[in-house]
């Protein structure tokens, strides 16, 4: 019997990106069906989404989506079915998904995600017409309001299905004024703490956790780090009300997409058996940043350029890779200052340091294939995805020992190093003085081709494809509709 999942999500690949989040709601549909799960995807109508949709049905409209007109119209892409929420007062905008050219959070995004929430917990509850689902999963605050009005205002059905809330980042949680509530049209029980209320005003996320049936976070660790206050980020004591709601089921990765052994986007080809053949794509990268050729190791950083990512730490130790023999190719963006600080370090030492601002998806393809090593300093780190990424490049990571950091990287060790288990380097906290040892050491590793060619394969040898957690997917579904 086959099991029917409505995603509830704000991006997902191939249709919008703007961090992992994608990924993931992209690739669980694959993930799953091997399972007997057929997963349906709802994203907003952004223009990249609208303007991708081919063949279609409508089968929604709304007079009135918290004040708009809408559309649900449904179309299939890539073998995996979606809906997606055409309204155009909402989504057809110039911009990012959730902030403007500038970088300004969209003033209306309450109402926006509102209206996704108000859309899925419809669909899922019997509210429109020849839609079934057995479960709703919700991904982060903007899909959140989807199990609450589920819990508090579900469409007029027989049988409100279960839900399933995913923690992709606990920081970001979507808090508003007390003023918006009397405009979501939730009933007045809905306004209590173990409603929609958190200090004072309307949280998504809280919302969101509070109705679900169960809740998963993106990795074990991060599941038992949010119960404490330093990673909680104020829930946390929501989070042990509920522990025995909550699972951590790790991130997987389309091993299809990144496989290094039929990537399109690499100068060169290889597999963990001919890793010879990867230096020309490191001399590839070289040139692609103007860095200078040399012996030492080339360090690469795709990231959000951020606090969180660790980023203003990797600022203040840049001189010191430089004088050690490292090289440093960044891809990213965020935090001006940080934008800036690297510009300035690149300014420093021109062939050494080299900064591209954006991002840009093949390229990361040909970073994660022609540097040594990839940098995630991480103060904290739900998942994580990048050092996925590397360890399937043969990019050697060099970690924070946080969240998915810690359960998907093996530190170089001496005892794992003796066992011949290591995968990366992994530090404690992110200081400068941690982060240079943990710089000292990679350079010291990669020093020694042998074992530097032993991190590498048994980084590619390691299984992070989606088939495990997929399958904890489906049997944390069963169990909800058991």
């Amino acid at each position: 019997m086959t099991t029917s999942v409505l995603s509830v999500a704000s991006e997902a690949v191939p249709l919008i990106k703007t961090g992992g989040l994608a990924d993931v709601a992209g690739a669980l549909p694959g993930a799953l069906r091997p399972h007997g799960v057929e997963v349906t995807t709802l994203l907003p109508g952004y223009p990249s989404v609208m303007a991708a949709i081919g063949k279609s049905r409508t089968v929604h409209r709304y007079d009135d989506l918290l004040g708009e007109e809408a559309t649900l119209v449904a179309f299939e892409l890539g073998g995996n079915r979606f809906i997606a929420l055409d309204a155009p007062a909402y989504f057809a905008r110039e911009g990012g998904a959730y902030a403007d050219a500038n970088g300004h959070d969209w003033q209306d995004n309450w109402r926006r995600f509102a209206a996704l929430g108000r859309a899925g917990a419809d669909l899922a509850s019997g509210g429109v017409k020849r839609q079934r689902f057995d479960v709703l999963h919700a991904h982060d605050w903007q899909a959140a309001m989807a199990t609450a009005y589920l819990r508090f205002a579900p469409a007029k059905a027989k049988c409100v299905p279960p839900s399933v809330m995913t923690i992709h980042n606990m920081a970001f949680q979507g808090y508003f004024p007390s003023a918006i509530f009397s405009r979501l049209g939730l009933p007045d029980s809905a306004w209590a703490i173990h409603g929609v209320e958190y200090h004072g005003g309307v949280g998504f996320l809280k919302a969101g956790l509070e109705s679900a049936s169960a809740i998963t976070t993106v990795s074990p660790s991060y599941a038992r780090e949010i119960k404490t206050p330093e990673f909680g980020m104020g829930l946390d004591g929501l989070i042990v009300t509920h522990a025995d709601r909550v699972t951590g089921i790790l991130n997987g990765i389309d091993n299809q997409t990144w496989k290094p052994a039929s990537d399109t986007q690499l100068e060169q080809t290889f597999t963990a058996r001919t890793l010879p053949r990867r230096l020309a794509n490191k001399r590839s990268l070289e040139a692609e940043f103007g860095l200078d050729e040399a012996d030492g190791p080339l360090f690469v950083v795709i990231s959000r350029l951020s606090w969180q990512k660790g980023m203003d730490v990797l600022l203040e130790v840049i001189d010191h890779l430089v004088g050690i023999g490292g090289r440093l190719a960044v891809l990213g963006s965020g935090d001006p200052a940080i934008e800036n600080g690297l510009q300035d370090c690149e300014a420093r030492h021109p062939g050494r340091v080299s900064i591209r601002i954006g991002y840009d998806e093949a390229l990361s393809h040909r970073m994660q294939a022609g540097g040594d090593a990839i940098l995630v300093p991480s103060r904290f780190e739900p998942c994580g995805l990048t050092q996925l990424y590397g360890l399937a490049y043969g990019c050697v990571p060099v970690v924070a020992r946080t969240g998915g950091l810690s359960d998907t990287v093996i530190d170089a060790n001496v005892a794992a190093l003796a066992a011949g288990t290591g995968t990366g380097v992994q530090f404690n906290h992110v200081t400068y003085s941690e982060l240079v040892a943990a710089l000292d050491r990679t350079v010291a590793l990669y020093a020694q081709p042998a074992i530097w060619r032993r991190l590498q394969r048994n980084g590619m040898a390691c299984d992070f494809s989606w088939s495990i957690s997929g399958k904890a997917y489906a049997d944390l579904y069963a169990s909800l509709i058991a």
